[in-house]
């Protein structure tokens, strides 16, 4: 059905990613075997569940190489990888090293709760009687094993398909750690996901001004930090508003003085 479906409908624009079972199974290898041989050409990225070490990213590395190389595949397959569990998350740095393919790490709060034995029952859940904010230790982790090997953090999903104000503070709270996205479970909640992670107009306008004023401050006048309003810019600011621009960009966003 998988490879029907990539054979027969258009995603243009679009990564195409096919999420195979884990490692642990019976069923992986196969996956992987009959997707990529029969629909390789078509796709992007595989996206692996529950990763649980460096090996499990191994084993699907070279299983990958031996089809691209067995098939005379052109496009070379990235990976996408899930954490989904205590062993997932305490070896997130080798795993998220393991191989050149890796394109994204994924926070996956089901299974994860379930490997912790929480007591809960709904999927990324807020949790307002935490004292705190009960998520925050686990998506920084991932954040900052992502962003230490240049791939992607992205969220998981959020169950409560009709909460879309419950979602759109769950992803506030990773858009504010640097996630680059959230899942989305259902056409409702892609709206709310892609306000969230746009960034305001006023902030990217503020980017684009931040760079302005550091290039000439560098480029013509030659200086160094140089004051803008009120603050001091440098380098370091430079860094932070060339991230704003280059998310906006992505959007297709454009300064407003233009």
């Amino acid at each position: 059905m998988v490879v029907e479906a990539l054979r027969i409908y258009r995603y243009e624009g679009k990564t195409r990613v096919v999420r195979v079972n884990s490692c642990d199974t019976k069923w992986c290898y196969g996956d992987i075997i009959q997707v990529v041989e029969e629909a390789g050409d078509l796709l992007d990225c595989l996206m692996i569940p529950k990763v649980e070490d460096a090996g499990q990213v191994h084993f699907v590395d070279n299983l990958l190489s031996q089809i691209e190389w067995k098939t005379g595949l052109k496009n070379r397959l990235g990976l996408e990888l899930q954490i989904e569990s205590a062993r997932g998350m305490e070896n997130i740095e080798e795993i998220a090293a393991a191989s050149s393919r890796a394109e994204t790490l994924i926070f996956g709060p089901a299974d994860f709760s379930a490997s912790l034995r929480v007591p809960e029952l709904t999927v990324g859940r807020l949790k307002p009687e935490y004292p705190g904010d009960y998520w925050h230790y686990f998506l920084a982790r991932v954040a900052v094993a992502a962003r230490a090997h240049g791939l992607q953090p992205i969220d998981g999903p959020y169950a409560q398909v009709r909460d879309l104000d419950g979602l759109r503070t769950f992803a506030q709270r990773a858009a504010m750690l640097g996630f680059d996205g959230k899942w989305a479970l259902n056409p409702a909640q892609v709206d709310v996901l892609n306000e969230v992670f746009t960034p305001a107009q006023a902030d990217f306008d503020r980017a684009w001004a931040i760079l302005e004023a550091y290039r000439k401050a560098t480029d013509v006048d030659q200086t160094g930090a140089v004051m803008l309003g009120d603050e001091m810019i440098d380098e370091a600011s430079r860094k932070m508003a060339q991230v704003m621009v280059e998310r906006g960009e992505a959007f297709g966003m454009k300064p407003s003085t233009r």
